[in-house]
Formats: structure tokens, C-alpha cells, sequence
């Protein structure tokens, strides 16, 4: 219509003969929920996008394409031209896992407001970032295994770490130099690391191709030490880090706030953060001379974790030791394993402990049955504190904290074990009310997830309970309901009833039409009868219709209140946790020495090993009796000074075995556990070497005999009169001359180094070095 003017209404232009009307087509990615979709997308780049609609979880276009393939789902269409693909909400743990595990990352965006509240579209919000090093979800975790973030920093000469597990809180800095870089982010077992930006092609130089940990760029800002200092501080509510051993001016600060500044962002950021993030310990800085050096090629030659042919745990040093009853236990197993200590008396507490569980078998099986009753309290507290705890959790929780004070009664009048006594009667004060209230509050069989209800007891809750009492037991009052009104308005014949239609209802005949009360309101009329409401009947009435959606928020209420009160115990959960952990490893070390014939060795400064009827510990298991022991003595043991063997002999003679079992054994004594032999006498070492089997890095521009020289150099360079070396066919990645004269001058400058070295070689001319040299002895 046009507008008329001043002269009135403007004449209609005259009509046109009608044409054919084109209908515009509509951008099917310009609508609200589309417009949501991209936004969440754009903030989080580089992550699939798990965009939550009703009860799917969807993804679209490039997202969609991506999924379908990894996950093998079915690839749709939004309307015409927007691939789509979806995966429901109550089985999206199990994609997640998948996608992760896939080197994924994923950001996942949840419906923030009720559905049925919602006017137009609901508001939709990325909740959380779900990355390799961010797990949390116990479906998506090795309970066995620690998952740790490391953010890096590089300077000329040192590169500083900052590690930290978010699914238990541990915080931790570390500093190493770069060409030791790859090995300590071996020993860690990164799960993802962060990186500055312009840092990204020195770490691929330094990394290669070969380590697994997913690599994430951030802005460098991130890294500044100024900046991180105001994070730290702020996050960890002090004026000062001093009181956590850390300068203002700490090296180390750059990549701690980077890593704490990627854990708030990855968990929804706001305000909330802080508080969810409430079990992340202070970080504290490791001394860097506490435990013996083992890098990247020495943990995977001794096939600590995994054999070195196919990467199979089964056949590993792990996999032989007896299962630790509790999964703190077992990732304080690999800790201990993988970083042994270096301190003589610290690892002779942890022989005395082992000695006290070996010698009384009855204690030792005692503490075991407890431990199969505990179960991750660490990371239960970290998923607490997360706001992600599930009902399963919480009775998990409360089972495990039942088990304090017979755990504490196990472990008295032991001195060995007074250490471990102490730390059970601290956590039996301090959590003794939290483990009685679960007990106490949660049904034995808990729901997987709250949203059904069906976690607290009857007798918890007043309010909880009328409300399940109207869910269960309406009709009881109905029926005590329509004796009363029988009785007050003198009708004998009035019934109480209900339909879909009309919802409760009195129903009067109407021959007794004169006797209804007036607060009685009609309802419906029958041919032969009225039906009419109270005001009581309709409150009823409501509070029935609503009594399950009231029951329900009145337990998430109770469990918001559970929760709390988790998070207030957290540190104490957490020295709990370690206590455990460690009660745990030293029974797993009680265990195999008895079960075994392992035997307690004498630690000692002097730079020895004597070792006598000693066994592999891996093939002692798999090849039982047919396994033969073996005598090993370097280093002025028995009167003599030899520290280097060069050991000879045909193929298949067990020279390779006879040496990494030697290493593996040292290893085993200063991790706290017996070794497998009749006796052993170790002088304490600083670092295990070994340069095992022939490999090649191609893809990285290094062929065999550049790899050898490359892990035979870092050797050279930092073995010292304290270490063990273990050598495998050294030389043999090119000719023959060449190889020998190779192996002739390593051989060489570790005889005079006098560092503890078993050198299997075939090259039998370097067997005249034991004529030249007193510190070279030949073993065949």
C-alpha cells in the first residue's frame, strides 16, 4: 500500500497483468540455530564441534565429514547442501574417547536453558574443551596411567616445563636442556603439548616426527612470565608465590600460567573457572637431582611399559609385576619405575617397608584385601571439584573412605610402616564425617546419572521424602481423603476419582445434590452425577502431577550440597589418594619377592655391581624353570677392578638378555623394590644408559648408523664414574673397519671414565683390550 500525502491518497498505479511470482530461497545456514552453530565454531577453531540439539549431539559440514569417517557414522544433510552427522547424547562418551584417541580436538556446546522455558531458540553455549591432555571422564582415562599436559618453553640453553594432570591436580615444573627435551616428555608420557607460536618449528626440530603427544600452538603472550605471575597469583589467591618456592622472577613461570591459562579456557572460562579448577595443587618444582636419569631409548630398550617389536604391553617389565589393587596404585607403580630415586636413604625406607610386608604375610594380606575396596579417589575429588561428578562417584567415594581406620589398624606397631600409619590416622580425622555422610545418604546401588533420580536413601530428607511419598503413595491419601469428606458432608456414596481429561474429581450423585458443600466447586456434570474439586483435592492434585520433577530437583539439590562438601575436602582426598598409592606399591613389591624368591640388595656407595644368581625379571616369568640365573661383577667387587665387560659369543647366547636384565635389576633396587637373585650388592647410580638393537629414523633424515652415533654421543657426553651403560653391537650400522674402530675407542674412553658398562659385541678383536686396560674384563 502507499501513503497518502498532504492531498490525500495517493492513486493506485493501475493494475498490471499478474506474472509468475519467484519464490526467494532461504540460506539454510541463516537461521538462529545455524547462527549459534557458527558462532561456537568460530570461537574455537581447529576443534569438531559437538553441537548439542534435543537428544543428539550434531555435528555439521566439514565437522560432519570428519566425524563420519572417524567414527563411522552415517553422513546426512541439514536441508539442502549442509553435511550432518550425530551421535546421542547418553552414548557421546564413548565417541569422545574415540575421537581423542584419534587426535581430535573437541569442543562441546550444551543447551544452557531448559527447552520447555525457552522462548524461540534455546541459548546454546561451548561448555568445555575436550583435548588429549584436559580428560577428566573416567570412560575416557587409562586408570593405570597418569594423562599429562606439558606447556614448554624455550630459552638458549634450558627449556622449562610446566606438567600438570588435570584429572588429579598435580602441578608440577621442571627444567632440562633441549637436547634432553624428547626424553623427559618420554619419561612424563605427554598427552598433549603446548607450545608458543613462534616457537613451532624449533619444536618439531628438536621433537621430530616420532613423539606421540599431540602439539598445541598458543599465542606467545601466553608464555610471558609478568603475565603468568598476575594469573597464578590471582588463581591461587596469594600476594606472593614465594610461600610455593617460586620467584617472581622463577624461569618456570612462563609455561605454568600458559598451562593454567589453556585449562580455564578449555573448561568453559567465566567466572566458575576458578572454583572448578579448585583441585589444582601449587606448583611445585621438581629438584631435578632426586631420581636417576632414564631417557626416551633406555625406557624403551628396558621395555619398561611396552616391548620394544610391537609396542605390546603384555611382555613388558609392567606386566609382569602383580596388579596394584587400586588405580592410584598402578600409576604410582610406572611413576616409581620410570623415575627411580637416586637418594640411598630414601630407597632404603622404601626396602624396610617391603621387608616389614614380606616378613609378616598376614598383615601384608590384610592391607591388600582394604586396598581392593578403594577405588580412584584422586580423580574423583578432581571431578568433583570439575562440577562432573556422577552418582556412581559419590558411593564409590564413600565406600573408599570407609575403609580408613581399617586401613590405619593394618598398619600399626610397624616402624617400617609408621610413615604410612601416621598418614591413615590423619585422613581417618579428616574425612571421617565426609565418609560417614555418604554412607549415610546414598543408596548402595546408585543411578549412572542423576537426571533419573534414585541416589539418596528415604529418611535423608524430609522434603525429599513427601515428595517421594505423593509419587508412590497417592492413592493411600486419596482414599483416607474420601472417608473424610464421606464422613463430614454425611454422603456415605461420594467417591474421589480421576481422568485424563479433568485431572482428580469428587463425584456426588444428584440425589445428593443438596448435601454438597459450598467450598466444594464444580468440575463436570453427568447425566446422573456432578464431579467437583476442593482446594485441598487440587493441591493434591498438583503436588502429585509434580512430585517426581520436585523429587528430582530436590536430590539435585542434596547432591549440589554433596558436592560442596567433596570439594572442602579436597587436599585431604588428594594426601588420602597418595597415601594409598603408595601402601599399594610397596604391597605389589612384598608380593613379587615372596612369590618369586626376590631378595632385599645392599645399596652402597662404591661404584659396584655384584649380583649373584641373578634373573630377568620379565622371562623369569614367561620361560618359568627353563630360565638359567647368572652372576654379574664389575667395579672392585670381589677384589677386583674391573668396570667394563665386553661380552662375546655366538647368536641366541643371551648376551643381550644377560645385560638388560643387570640394567633392569639396578633399576628395580632403586624404584624400592627387591630383585630377582640370590644376592645383589648395587652401588647407587646417577643415570642408566643403553644403545640396544638397530633402528633408523628415515623420515627424519637418519639412517641406523646415524641414530647409534646420535644416542652413542648423548652417552659419550653425559655418562660419569656413577652411571651403568649397557651396550648392544655398537659399530655395526656400517663397515666393518669402521664399526671396529668405533667400538675400540668407545670402549675405551668408558674403561677410563670407569663408569659400570656391559658392552655385547661381535667384533672379538676388542677382546685385547683386557690385556691393555685393568678396568676390561672378557665374559663369553
Amino acid at each position: 500500500p502507499m501513503a497518502g500525502g498532504e492531498g490525500g491518497p495517493t492513486a493506485a498505479p493501475p493494475k498490471s497483468k499478474p506474472t509468475r511470482r519467484t519464490r526467494t530461497s532461504r540460506d539454510p545456514r541463516d537461521t538462529p540455530a545455524m547462527r549459534q552453530h557458527r558462532r561456537c565454531k568460530d570461537q574455537h577453531p581447529g576443534c569438531l564441534l559437538l553441537f548439542r540439539m534435543g537428544d543428539f549431539y550434531e555435528l555439521f559440514d566439514e565437522d560432519a565429514v570428519i566425524a563420519s569417517k572417524a567414527l563411522e557414522l552415517t553422513l546426512t544433510q541439514r536441508t539442502t547442501g549442509i553435511p550432518m552427522a550425530g551421535v546421542p547424547h547418553h552414548a557421546v562418551e564413548t565417541y569422545l574417547r574415540r575421537l581423542i584417541e584419534q587426535g581430535h580436538r573437541v569442543a562441546v556446546c550444551e543447551q544452557l536453558q531448559d527447552p520447555a522455558a525457552a522462548t524461540g531458540v534455546v541459548d546454546r553455549g561451548v561448555t568445555r574443551v575436550i583435548t588429549p591432555g584436559t580428560l577428566v571422564e573416567e570412560s575416557l582415562l587409562d586408570a593405570g596411567r597418569a594423562n599429562h599436559l606439558v606447556a614448554v618453553s624455550l630459552q638458549d640453553e634450558a627449556v622449562h616445563l610446566a606438567v600438570a594432570e588435570l584429572s588429579t591436580g598435580c602441578f608440577e615444573l621442571v627444567t632440562t636442556t633441549p637436547d634432553r627435551l624428547p626424553d623427559e616428555l618420554a619419561r612424563i608420557g605427554a598427552a598433549e603439548l603446548l607450545h608458543a607460536e613462534d616457537d613451532q618449528t624449533r619444536i618439531a626440530s628438536l621433537l621430530g616426527a616420532t613423539h606421540a603427544a599431540a602439539r598445541t600452538a598458543r599465542p606467545p603472550w601466553t608464555f610471558a612470565p609478568l603475565e603468568a605471575g598476575t594469573l597464578l597469583r590471582t588463581h591461587f589467591g596469594v600476594a606472593s608465590l614465594a610461600g610455593f618456592g617460586l620467584g617472581d622472577d622463577e624461569p618456570g613461570l612462563g609455561p605454568a600460567g600458559a598451562l593454567l591459562r589453556y585449562l580455564q579456557e578449555t573448561q568453559g572460562g567465566g567466572e566458575e573457572t576458578t572454583s572448578r579448577l579448585g583441585h589444582l595443587q601449587p606448583p611445585h618444582r621438581d629438584p631435578g637431582n632426586e631420581h636417576v636419569v632414564l631417557d626416551a631409548t633406555t625406557l624403551r630398550s628396558l621395555e619398561i611399559e611396552r616391548t620394544m617389536h610391537d609396542g605390546a604391553v603384555e611382555g613388558s617389565l609392567l606386566s609382569v609385576l602383580p596388579t596394584a589393587r587400586s588405580p592410584m596404585g598402578r600409576r604410582l607403580l610406572r611413576r616409581w619405575l620410570c623415575w627411580p630415586l637416586r637418594d640411598g636413604a630414601r630407597i632404603r625406607r622404601r626396602h624396610d617397608a617391603v621387608d616389614a610386608l614380606v616378613a609378616d604375610r598376614e598383615r601384608a594380606r590384610r592391607l591388600q584385601a582394604i586396598l581392593e575396596g578403594v577405588l580412584d579417589v584422586a580423580r574423583i575429588a578432581a571431578r568433583a571439584s570439575m562440577r562432573r561428578l556422577t552418582p556412581r562417584d559419590a558411593v564409590a567415594l564413600g565406600r573408599s573412605l570407609g575403609t580408613i581406620e581399617s586401613m590405619a589398624d593394618a598398619l600399626a606397631e610397624q616402624v617400617a610402616l609408621e610413615q604410612d600409619h601416621q598418614a591413615m590416622l590423619k585422613s581417618a580425622t579428616a574425612l571421617h564425617p565426609l565418609g560417614e555422610r555418604l554412607a549415610r545418604s546414598c543408596v548402595e546401588d546408585p543411578p549412572a546419572h542423576l537426571r533419573d533420580g534414585g541416589l539418596f536413601r528415604d529418611g535423608v530428607d524430609a522434603e525429599l521424602d513427601a515428595a517421594r511419598a505423593l509419587e508412590r503413595d497417592g492413592s493411600a491419601w486419596l482414599r483416607d481423603y474420601q472417608v473424610q469428606l464421606a464422613e463430614s458432608s454425611g454422603i456415605p456414596s461420594l467417591k474421589v476419582g480421576w481422568n485424563r481429561v479433568f485431572g482428580y474429581y469428587i463425584e456426588i450423585t444428584h440425589a445428593h445434590s443438596e448435601r454438597v458443600p459450598i467450598e466444594f466447586t464444580r468440575r463436570q456434570t453427568l447425566k446422573n452425577a456432578e464431579r467437583y474439586v476442593t482446594p485441598e483435592l487440587k493441591e493434591f492434585e498438583d503436588r502429585v502431577v509434580t512430585a517426581k520433577a520436585r523429587a528430582l530437583r530436590r536430590e539435585q539439590a542434596l547432591f549440589e550440597d554433596l558436592v560442596d562438601a567433596i570439594v572442602e575436602a579436597t587436599r585431604d582426598l588428594q594426601r588420602f589418594g597418595d597415601a594409598i598409592a603408595r601402601i599399594d606399591v610397596l604391597a605389589c613389591f612384598a608380593e613379587v619377592a615372596v612369590a618369586r624368591g626376590h631378595v632385599r640388595p645392599e645399596l652402597v656407595e662404591a661404584p659396584v655391581l655384584d649380583i649373584r644368581g641373578g634373573r630377568h625379571p620379565v622371562l623369569e616369568v614367561l620361560l618359568a624353570d627353563r630360565f638359567v640365573p647368572n652372576d654379574c661383577a664389575l667395579g672392585g667387587t670381589s677384589g677386583n677392578a674391573d668396570t667394563l665387560a665386553l661380552i662375546t659369543g655366538p647368536n641366541m647366547a643371551g648376551k643381550s638378555t644377560a645385560i638388560r636384565q643387570a640394567a633392569l635389576i639396578v633399576l628395580m633396587a632403586h624404584a624400592g623394590a627387591w630383585v630377582p637373585a640370590d644376592a645383589a650388592r648395587i652401588g647407587l647410580v646417577d643415570r642408566i644408559f643403553t644403545r640396544i638393537g638397530a633402528s633408523d629414523e628415515l623420515h627424519a633424515g637418519r639412517s641406523t648408523f646415524m641414530v647409534e652415533m646420535t644416542e652413542m654421543a648423548g652417552i659419550l657426553h653425559h655418562a660419569t664414574a656413577r652411571s651403568l651403560v649397557i651396550l648392544d653391537e655398537i659399530g655395526r650400522g656400517t663397515g666393518t673397519l669402521d664399526g671396529l674402530s668405533l667400538g675400540w675407542a668407545i670402549a675405551e674412553a668408558l674403561a677410563d671414565r670407569g663408569c659400570r658398562t656391559l658392552f655385547a659385541t661381535h667384533y672379538h678383536e676388542l677382546t685385547v683390550l683386557a690385556d691393555e686396560r685393568p678396568a676390561v674384563v672378557n665374559l663369553h
